[in-house]
């Protein structure tokens, strides 16, 4: 498909020379990701236009790599299917509209020559304006319609080949990139152009390059090189944010109606896109209730890949790396707010479901509407691991700010999320290096080893260093779980019926431990349930009572009140703790532990 010496004009492009190229693209812009991400400063400085252009296009990748498509609408039509359902971020799912914009102004073409593709462009154009709530210039709308316009103009000149088509629109697309401070004024003040509209020119440069040369450059095995070099903060300054979610969701159903969709979203938050076709909508808003955008969607169809990304703290990733390791961990892990906050913990949720109806956890449900939900309904909520995706996009997005990325998950004993994030990190193509580590805990003992790792990465240690200071941490980190009621063990299949009927003749409350394993066994009883804070703590003072250093924290099922008289007895008995906390435990542990639950880990220290 080269175009090198004029006469070499290209006609028409088919089904493989449009996959091809678009393979080519996709590599460029995957190149530039890090770039993208410090650039990024409008709607939101958090970071990560980079992050969520590379995996929406990583999609399209995959998609067309595994076919041998012919003609090039069904190509077109494949790439646009794709982008939709890997579409992340507002850039992600502007570019995926271009595409179905392409796909369906090409319908019934097997090639197309040059005169259809300069229509497919400028409806990809209109496609892609038409599905901003708020379109903005000076942002990727621009540059994408200012590529149109020049590739419409040149198509009409006499014998314009593809080649002479592209450069004409690259050129004018690098003009208006130029031009995109002039119009923002976020972007003037930074001193940077539009990361998603550079992110586009990208895509261009890459399709003129291989017309050039003919080169289709694979990236599936292609991984950018890990800088040595000190991690430089992004461009811009942190804002306060209006709205602190960016949440997406896929909305499928006959006949969507896509203006009643926007009308009844666009009030809750602010950057909607709507993208996709009648029946397949992508919607994507920055809102303050991911579980409100949710429950609005589902009036229009059948929702599903709900995700909601903490601007806030990507924000504070992107702006002020004050360190070479950022800690990930999952929501199985009971932290308090204030404590993520300090330390800077990202977490990945996981999936909650009462039946047909699917949250994350703490975010779209919050443990105390997780604890009324559990009393009320008569289904009994079961849990998921979060999906490789999950932990993907929070890696794309960590690795290419830090050095290293520790990434702390729920025992692989009693859940597959540790497989999970492991397979993640190894399809993540980003420049750090990413260590997924099985704390072999739950609950609060997980927390502990999250908060262990974010000190010591506060404190200057490298990933393989707090790697290995975790591998002993955990074999000094001891977890009780103290079961006041057997009743919600038992829905859940955990607690056969029959431990529960003797349990409740003998007046025994049972005390479950996690062993050295990650495997999850008992530890003994406690005769009678009167009292059961002071027998509790006696039970944990018994084994650990001598610590000289240690570090203390209490997981509750909505009885914080036990809690802190838990705490207090703790404290009051144990000379050598030096931090504690108090966190409610997530249903993780309290779809089985029920509510009244409780859960104490000890981390002793060594020096």
């Amino acid at each position: 498909m080269t175009e090198s010496q004029p006469s070499a004009r290209i006609a028409y492009a088919d089904g493989e020379r449009v996959s091809l190229a678009l393979r080519a693209g996709i590599r460029s812009v995957i190149e530039d990701e890090e770039t993208l991400n410090k650039i990024n400063v409008f709607p939101v400085p958090d970071g990560d236009t980079g992050t969520n252009l590379a995996l929406t296009l990583s999609a399209v990748h995959a998609r067309l790599a595994g076919t041998s498509e012919s003609n090039a609408c069904a190509v077109l039509t494949t790439a646009a299917d794709a982008a939709l359902d890997g579409a992340r971020g507002n850039s992600g799912a502007i570019v995926a509209q271009f595409l179905q914009g392409m796909a369906d102004s090409s319908t019934g073409s097997e090639r197309l020559d040059v005169a259809q593709f300069a229509d497919a462009v400028l409806h990809g154009a209109d496609y892609a304006r038409e599905a901003m709530d708020e379109p903005r210039e000076g942002t990727i709308l621009s540059v994408i319609r200012d590529f149109a316009d020049e590739v419409q103009k040149a198509q009409e000149k006499t014998d314009a080949g593809f080649g002479t088509l592209l450069r004409a629109g690259l050129a004018r697309a690098e003009a208006s990139l130029a031009d995109t401070p002039n119009q923002l004024e976020a972007l003037r003040k930074a001193g940077v152009v539009d990361a998603g509209a550079r992110g586009f020119v990208d895509l261009v440069r890459g399709v003129v390059d291989f017309v050039k040369s003919g080169d289709a450059r694979n990236i599936e095995n292609w991984r950018p090189a890990i800088s040595e070099e000190g991690v430089e903060p992004s461009a811009g300054e942190e804002i306060d944010l209006t709205h602190r979610y960016c949440s997406e969701c896929m909305v499928t159903g006959e006949n969507v109606d896509r203006r009643k969709l926007r009308e009844a979203v666009s009030a809750l938050g602010s950057s909607m896109v709507i993208a996709g076709t009648r029946n397949k909508i992508k919607l994507h808003i920055h809102v303050n209730d991911p579980d409100e955008l949710f429950e609005t969607a589902r009036r229009f169809g059948k929702v599903s890949g709900e995700k909601a990304d903490d601007m806030q703290k990507q924000q504070r990733s992107a702006h002020a790396p004050s360190h070479a390791v950022a800690v990930i961990t999952d929501s199985a892990a009971d932290i308090p707010d204030d404590e993520l906050e300090r330390l800077n913990i990202h977490m990945v949720p996981v999936r909650l479901h009462f039946g047909d109806r699917s949250y994350l956890d703490k975010i779209s449900m919050t443990p105390d509407e997780f604890y009324a939900e559990l009393k009320s309904n008569p289904v009994h909520p079961k849990t998921s691991q979060p999906a490789p995706g999950d932990f993907r996009r929070q890696y794309q997005f960590l690795a290419s700010h830090y050095r290293w990325v520790i990434s702390l998950q729920l025992t692989s004993a009693a859940s597959g999320t540790w497989q999970a994030a492991r397979a993640a990190a190894e399809r993540t193509a980003a420049g750090g290096e990413i260590l997924v580590f099985d704390t072999r805990n739950a609950s609060v003992g997980q927390g502990l080893l999250c908060v262990f790792a974010a000190e010591l990465a506060a404190a200057g240690k490298n990933g393989k260093e707090i790697f290995d200071a975790l591998l002993a941490a955990r074999q000094n980190t001891h977890t009780y779980i103290v079961l006041r009621d057997l009743t919600f063990g038992v829905r859940g299949g955990r607690v056969p019926a029959i431990l529960k009927t003797l349990a409740d003749m003998l007046r025994l409350t049972t005390v479950l431990t996690i062993r050295e394993d990650g495997s999850i066994g008992a530890a003994g009883v406690i005769f009678g349930r009167r009292n059961l804070v002071a027998k509790f703590s006696n039970f944990v003072l018994k084994r650990h009572g001598h610590l000289s250093s240690c570090r203390l924290a209490v997981g509750h099922a909505h009885c914080v009140d036990d809690a802190e008289a838990l705490l207090a007895e703790l404290q009051g008995a144990m000379q050598g703790i030096n931090y504690s906390y108090i966190a409610e435990a997530g249903p993780a542990l309290g779809a089985h532990a029920g509510p009244g639950g409780m859960v104490v880990s000890v981390q002793e220290l060594e020096d």
